[in-house]
């Protein structure tokens, strides 16, 4: 008698996903990016923080704090809480999670900028070449990391500076097209547009609880400045991020990149939904026509846009609150 024929394995939505889109990790948790064999991982300072304060990444606060330190005393020495030891401990901090992530991951790293400088171009430049420095000391070569820079009218202004000397940029705070055009005009090599960070907005702002897989604002954002950039023409890597269910991942399935945190991935990897491709480069779906943005133009076209003023606002002030509270756990170990 012949034995029954095994049923074939269905693929997770996850391995579905990967064969479409480049699949990048949101988190600063090392065990969990290792997990899910993403080809990017993103950090930011929220996640940075989340991060630092477990005990299984002490080591990589003690080495930065004893990094500042010795730079401190080189540098005839400071007192302990003064702002500038505490920065270099914190640059250093993001640089030792993101070489410990880039042996992990085969592709880009992504390392943000202070939030406190996105109104500043020269000070978002000299950190952001300060970042990459740190990094080149450890052997990690500039082409693997992505710095992010908010996406301010000077956040991307520096960029485009950042861009012309070989250091590549991620666009992160990104909520509108204004924001999208502005980056690619800089040659920005990637931005990020918050898809949950919109659809928030909108659930606060029109009361619905809920919008249908491809009604997401949030999602029908990102398509459109997808399908923007694919009809112009544009390099810059559009990879959607800040997620609030695994239902607007896939109704962006074909975009560039997605990042996604390791709550969402396991439920992609839990998942046998099929996936079907439904950005495309030779989509053509954009039907507006090109914009041209000067810096009057852009500030006027973000400042219509009452979501994207807001989203972009809140957001600085998170990070830069992460920011703050990780200067406070610093603090409390050098004292």
């Amino acid at each position: 008698m012949t034995p029954p024929k095994k049923k074939a394995k269905k693929e997770s939505a996850l391995d579905q996903l990967k064969q479409m889109t480049t699949v990048v990790s949101d988190s600063g948790e090392i065990q969990a990016i290792k997990e899910y064999e993403p080809t990017d991982a993103t950090t930011n300072p929220s996640l940075i923080y989340k991060a630092a304060i477990l005990d299984e990444y002490s080591d990589l606060v003690e080495n930065a704090i004893q990094y500042g330190k010795e730079k401190n005393q080189e540098m005839n020495g400071m007192e302990k809480d003064d702002k500038r030891l505490v920065s270099m401990i914190l640059d250093k901090l993001a640089v030792n999670f993101g070489a410990e992530i880039s042996k992990i991951v085969p592709g880009y790293v992504s390392t943000e900028v202070d939030a406190r400088l996105s109104f500043d171009m020269q000070g978002t430049i000299e950190k952001a070449r300060h970042l990459i420095s740190l990094y080149m000391e450890m052997g990690i070569d500039k082409s693997r990391i992505l710095i992010k820079v908010a996406s301010t009218w000077e956040g991307i202004q520096a960029a485009k500076v950042l861009e012309s000397e070989g250091i590549t940029c991620n666009c992160t705070l990104l909520f509108s097209l204004a924001q999208a055009i502005a980056a690619a005009e800089a040659n920005a090599t990637l931005i990020s547009p918050f898809v949950g960070r919109i659809l928030d907005w909108h659930k606060k702002n029109s009361g619905k609880e809920s919008y249908e897989r491809f009604e997401d604002p949030g999602v029908v954002s990102v398509s459109s400045i997808y399908n923007y950039y694919k009809k112009f023409g544009y390099k810059t890597i559009v990879m959607g991020a800040s997620f609030r269910n695994t239902d607007e991942i896939i109704a962006l399935a074909g975009c560039d990149r997605l990042t996604i945190s390791p709550s969402l991935l396991q439920k992609l990897k839990n998942s046998t939904e099929k996936v079907e491709k439904i950005l495309s480069p030779d989509g053509g779906k954009y039907e507006g026509k090109k914009i041209s943005l000067d810096e009057k133009a852009f500030r006027w076209m973000l400042n219509s846009d009452a979501m994207a003023t807001e989203k972009l606002a809140e957001g600085i002030r998170g990070f830069t609150s992460d920011i703050e509270k990780l200067e406070e756990v610093i603090r409390s170990k050098l004292a």
